[in-house]
């Protein structure tokens, strides 16, 4: 691949109103496969460290997040230049770049490859079942038997805090994590950290779609990504109700009030 032909791939997956340049560095770099110039709006690829298309594609499409990221702040600044944020791998990032890399394998124009690989297809089954799974059921019965250790320190007058903190030296919002997952319907095949963001969504609704999702494919962070945006619109909804509700009853009681004139005003 050139640099023409990974611009033209990358407006294939999304387009882009800003215009942008694709610039093969020729070096290799041991600190960072590629970058994106805000300034000036150049993504810098080093060429030299990918062994293969797929791999530079991979960076490529990392650092073109960056760009429509940027595109968007831009957009939403008024066409001003957005101010510089430090951290720029935010879930909102990661979110928006595993959306990117579906579409461009629906399109085949990356893949992840692990069909080249049997080992590591074995592997990763083996990590699946024997680790994550596992993992999560431990973790569900941890939190079982702190429940129980709940209620004995309850029923033995001991502060149940002190305990975690001091007998088990377990940090309590860790204790609190493994509690709740234990509270509600999550499937121990997700692993223990999906578990726990799954478990801390508020609705049976929520947490089953958000277990479907992951266990369909979808990253961690673009499944929060979308829980968050979803909750966004339920709370404006729920504003938007609120004030109707408002605004009619203030309407009901100015009727009254009309009537209650308007009688006075006919008896004079």
């Amino acid at each position: 691949m050139n640099q023409d032909s990974v611009k033209d791939m990358l407006l294939q997956i999304e387009s882009s109103e800003l215009e942008f340049t694709v610039t093969f560095s020729g070096k290799e770099s041991d600190k960072v496969n590629g970058l994106y110039k805000p300034e000036n709006r150049e993504i810098i690829l080093h060429n030299k460290n990918f062994k293969s298309d797929n791999q530079l594609v991979y960076t490529a499409i990392h650092e073109y997040t960056h760009h429509l990221i940027n595109e968007k702040k831009i957009e939403e600044n008024q066409g001003l230049a957005p101010i510089k944020n430090t951290r720029v791998h935010t879930t909102e990032f990661w979110a928006r770049f595993h959306s990117l890399l579906e579409i461009a394998e629906q399109k085949g124009l990356y893949v992840i490859g692990l069909e080249d690989s049997p080992e590591l297809a074995k592997l990763t089954e083996e990590i699946r079942e024997n680790y994550m799974k596992t993992n999560g059921q431990l973790m569900q019965e941890f939190g079982r038997l702190l429940g129980k250790a709940y209620e004995l320190c309850k029923a033995a007058n001991i502060r149940y805090e002190d305990y975690i903190d001091r007998v088990l030296k377990l940090p309590r919002q860790a204790a609190k994590s493994i509690t709740r997952v234990s509270n509600v319907e999550v499937d121990p095949a997700l692993g223990y950290e999906n578990m726990k963001m799954v478990a801390s969504l508020p609705t049976p609704e929520k947490r089953a779609e958000a277990q479907q999702q992951i266990l369909e494919g979808k990253s961690p962070d673009s499944v929060r990504a979308v829980m968050k945006k979803k909750s966004q619109e339920v709370d404006i909804k729920t504003k938007l109700e609120k004030e109707k509700k408002r605004i009619e009853k203030t309407i009901s009681q100015l009727t009254n009030r009309l009537e209650m004139v308007e009688e006075s005003l006919a008896q004079l």
